[in-house]
């Protein structure tokens, strides 16, 4: 059994890691109810912009855009991988690297090149000597449209001149606090059939899940100036924007919802480990206590 004092130095050591994962739990509670708010304000819009994309569309014939071509052949594939700056949020990042591997374990035959926001997916793929092309760190504290038109900017720019036949986004969608479901979803080629524009590359791992929204409503009852084509060729680029916009918000509410549950495990595994270190530390105390009288008692009886 370890030393009164060991136990001690241990208990003492527990307590001040209790106290830093007890604050980190709540500046994640904080930051999380931000993140929350940003998700739901902008969630309507999105699928709104959705439903008047998709009808758009289905009013046009013969539409054609750069970010609908469909290849001949799909060698080259763009993966636009999110995760967090900051580990200690428990499986969080280790989900998304997860999500990339099983993509390529079921595309053996694609090249895969990475375009990577957050500095943990960065420096796992970085060791293994993945082909990064392109990386956005430090946005998960501070997400704002101007950076996901960049990235958009980035990956629609590489698409059209043919440096990859496909983009693919990986996130980690947030559902609740404790839920946040890794998903793999298309991005170029662009597709606007209603009955495909909300599906998602179905990974092994991936849970069933109803992405569909309306779509029933027509636009016949409205007029479109000067036409739906035109209308729906300016409405691409910020579609695709703007869903990147969405998952990386939904990735930063996710990351601090995975962090404050993680924080608080970790706090409540501290306490038990303070109870059980507490009781070894009475034990080997009442030991010493024992011993100490046994002494005393033992000498007492040799002056007799």
């Amino acid at each position: 059994m370890a030393s009164i004092k060991d136990i001690k130095r241990k208990i003492s050591s527990v307590h001040s890691t209790q106290k830093i994962t007890k604050a980190m739990k709540m500046v994640s509670a904080a930051k999380l109810r931000r993140a929350n708010e940003a998700v739901t304000s902008t969630q309507s819009y999105s699928e709104k912009l959705r439903e008047v994309v998709v009808n758009l569309a289905a009013n046009v014939s013969d539409f054609k855009h750069p970010y609908m071509v469909v290849p001949s052949e799909t060698k080259t594939v763009g993966l636009f991988v999110l995760s967090s700056d900051r580990g200690l949020c428990g499986a969080f990042n280790s989900n998304v690297v997860k999500a990339v591997q099983s993509f390529q374990q079921e595309n053996p035959s694609y090249k895969i090149k990475l375009y990577i926001s957050g500095k943990n997916a960065y420096d796992y793929f970085r060791r293994r000597n993945a082909d990064i092309v392109c990386k956005w760190i430090s946005l998960s504290g501070k997400v704002t449209y101007p950076h996901a038109e960049e990235i958009s900017k980035t990956i629609a720019k590489a698409f059209t001149n043919g440096e990859i036949d496909a983009a693919y986004l990986i996130y980690n969608e947030f559902f609740s606090v404790s839920f946040q479901l890794p998903i793999c979803r298309q991005l170029f080629p662009l597709s606007l059939d209603k009955d495909r524009v909300n599906e998602g590359y179905k990974l092994e791992f991936e849970m069933a899940y109803d992405y569909n929204v309306a779509t029933d409503a027509g636009l016949s009852d409205f007029l479109i100036e000067p036409d739906p084509a035109s209308v729906l060729g300016r409405l691409l680029p910020r579609y695709v924007t703007f869903s990147i916009y969405h998952s990386l918000l939904e990735s930063a509410a996710g990351e601090h919802g995975a962090r404050m549950v993680a924080m608080d495990n970790a706090t409540r595994s501290a306490d038990d480990m303070i109870k059980r270190l507490t009781l070894n530390y009475n034990k080997a105390r009442q030991a010493t206590i024992t011993t100490e009288l046994l002494d005393i008692v033992n000498g007492a009886e040799a002056l007799r």
